[in-house]
């Protein structure tokens, strides 16, 4: 029996250490404020959907990076998504803080996401990827946090210049780094 479940661990282990790391939760205390930030330790990363003809016909493409953020003032929680737009050469996009710009499709539907003005601290909770790019601060409630840890798909969609909309994808899993933060934030799965 023992000798059974040995090679069954040796495989897990080496399955699991193949699917690589996942953007572990950190917490910082911003000092001037005193509210305490709750973060991945990096954004998850996304690329255009349908990227086809755009890496070919274009030398950089678009990018966007997302993250939730937990603000703690004194016990009082609130919640946001942070998202950056690394633009490429391909399509134009839109200003992310306008009104139904941005929304995020999950297994249960759409959410589309509205931009809010985040608490003034001596830091960001991620970094820019490009000084360029554009960055908003999205409400997410509890309820909305769940719903994109329990989904499978994950899609960011954003209204470009024209009025179309262009995806993007995550460039890896993104359902154990919202789990992860979930639990590490205290927030229970149901």
């Amino acid at each position: 029996m023992r000798a059974r479940l040995i090679p069954a661990v040796l495989l897990l282990g080496l399955t699991l250490g193949c699917a690589g790391p996942s953007p572990k939760p950190v917490e910082v205390l911003d000092e001037r404020t005193g509210v305490t930030l709750g973060a991945l330790k990096e954004p998850i990363e996304l690329l255009p959907s349908a990227q086809g003809e755009s890496l070919i016909a274009h030398k950089r493409i678009t990018f966007a990076y997302l993250g939730p953020v937990e603000w703690n003032r004194s016990g009082a929680f609130s919640y946001g998504l942070w998202v950056h737009i690394a633009p490429g050469d391909d399509r134009p996009l839109g200003d992310i803080h306008a009104a139904g710009a941005v929304t995020l499709i999950l297994d249960d539907g759409p959410l589309t996401l509205s931009a809010i003005e985040p608490p003034a601290l001596g830091r960001p909770p991620y970094q820019q990827v490009v000084s360029w790019g554009q960055i908003g601060y999205f409400d997410l409630s509890i309820d909305s946090l769940r719903r994109m840890a329990a989904s499978g798909k994950l899609e960011l969609n954003v209204r470009a210049v024209d009025g179309s909309v262009i995806g993007f994808s995550p460039t890896r899993e993104s359902h154990t780094a919202l789990t992860e933060y979930l639990e590490a934030r205290g927030i229970s799965a149901d």
